[in-house]
């Protein structure tokens, strides 16, 4: 006896569809070109989520580098003082402090640049 699929089949396709939503022109309404396009979003997405973390460090140190500017201070020189005082602050933090904590982020520069 033979297995019919149709049901199966039909449902894989619909859910494929539907994850293809909001997409342009046949991308989103013919099954071939909605598996294809999926493929690829899926290849995008994975290459995003590893350019991520550079895209934050580089949002971090252009934040380091303007709260700086007051300081007459660039930012490298700032990496090497922290480097020669041994203070292990990740540009994560730093960036944190120079934009919500002023205060403490003006301590540290004076600080280090004794």
């Amino acid at each position: 006896m033979r297995v019919k699929r149709g049901l199966t089949k039909h449902r894989r396709h619909k859910k494929l569809l539907k994850s293809a939503k909001g997409y342009r022109m046949s991308y989103s309404k013919l099954y071939k070109r909605a598996h294809e396009a999926r493929l690829h979003a899926g290849q995008y997405s994975f290459e995003g989520r590893k350019k991520r973390a550079g895209q934050f460090r580089e949002i971090w140190i252009t934040r380091i580098n303007a709260a700086l500017s007051k300081f007459d201070l660039k930012y490298s020189k700032l990496i090497k003082l922290l480097r020669d005082n041994k203070v292990e602050l990740n540009r994560k933090v730093l960036a944190y402090l120079a934009l919500n904590e002023e205060k403490t982020f003006e301590e540290l520069v004076k600080l280090l640049n004794k």
